[in-house]
């Protein structure tokens, strides 16, 4: 879309260039094609370095914007962007394109579907009920157990296995909430990337990216009934036990492992070859390997001594 275009349909003032719109990023990723946003000043240090083409903004803050990057003044930026989200949302399932091309010696079974464009590696085994979405690529040797559902634009490498019930790339539960309360969409256009190796237990969900990707790297291995939030990034090697629950943007080191229950946070990271106890709750990022439990989290052999202090005061 035309910047110009943009700016009218969101009623937002702008008089300059007319400027080729391809979507919508994060500020410290988008490129001179893109637009973006500020809404915490606690991210008003991206500012100088982003290369967007336009970041909506409020008025105090536009004086900190390069001057190659044009500010969209408005008054509340994320509620903007929410908006802005559904110009480049892609359909939901598009019938016209390429025939969706199998692999030699791959069997997909009666009543699954593969949508036009997808594109399946050889030696795969699509089983019934499987949905694959527009332009989904899949890898050599996976296999999609009865049920898996993988939504448009995701990738899923080689030598995966998938159980039966899991959902790829369903959206993110993004969303901007005005001043009297309503909820405004933000539509989740990135995608899911699945590398090599990974194992996925049945009705596991991982929700798609608002921009670029989720990302679960090579190796890792997802228990049943995980939920992965958008924009995640689960490291090599690393164990989700079932009832995980990752929330948006958390970045997991190579071979984290997080027992039964445990979760975390929004925009975190936890350090490689970590272990998070079960039921354990992660709200600040985790910088040194170790063994962590409880709720807050602390090193776990402190968490058995506090519980053994409480279980005594008890007995008194």
């Amino acid at each position: 879309m035309k910047l110009s275009e943009i700016c009218g349909r969101l009623s937002v003032e702008y008089t300059g260039d007319e400027i080729e719109i391809s979507g919508l990023n994060a500020l410290s990723d988008a490129d001179k094609s893109e637009v973006s946003f500020l809404e915490k000043p606690k991210y008003a240090s991206q500012l100088s370095g982003t290369r967007a083409a336009a970041v909506f903004i409020t008025q105090e803050m536009a004086s900190k914007l390069p001057e190659s990057t044009i500010a969209l003044i408005v008054e509340e930026p994320y509620i903007t962007l929410a908006k802005a989200s559904a110009f480049f949302a892609p359909k939901r399932l598009e019938n016209s394109g390429d025939a969706p091309s199998i692999g030699e010696a791959s069997v997909v079974e009666p009543g699954a579907y593969i949508a036009a464009g997808a594109q399946i590696g050889q030696g795969c085994h699509i089983m019934p009920g499987v949905f694959i979405g527009n332009n989904v690529r899949v890898g050599d040797n996976t296999v999609l157990y009865p049920n898996v559902t993988i939504y448009r634009d995701c990738e899923i490498g080689n030598d995966c296995i998938i159980h039966a019930g899991t959902v790829i790339g369903s959206d993110g539960f993004g969303f901007a909430t005005t001043k009297t309360g309503e909820h405004v969409k933000i539509y989740q256009n990135g995608n899911v990337v699945i590398e090599d190796d990974v194992e996925i237990g049945a009705n596991t969900t991982i929700d798609r990216a608002v921009f670029s990707s989720t990302v679960i790297k090579k190796g890792a291995r997802i228990d049943n009934l995980v939920q992965i939030g958008h924009n995640c990034v689960i490291g090599e090697y690393s164990v989700l036990v079932s009832q995980v629950g990752l929330a948006g943007s958390s970045r997991l080191g190579r071979n984290v492992v997080m027992g039964g229950q445990s979760a975390t946070a929004g925009h975190l990271e936890i350090a490689p070859f970590t272990t998070i106890a079960a039921r354990g709750g992660v709200t600040k990022s985790v910088k040194a390997p170790g063994l962590y439990g409880g709720f807050p989290l602390m090193e776990h052999k402190r968490w058995l001594k506090l519980q053994g202090l409480l279980s005594r005061l008890l007995k008194k």
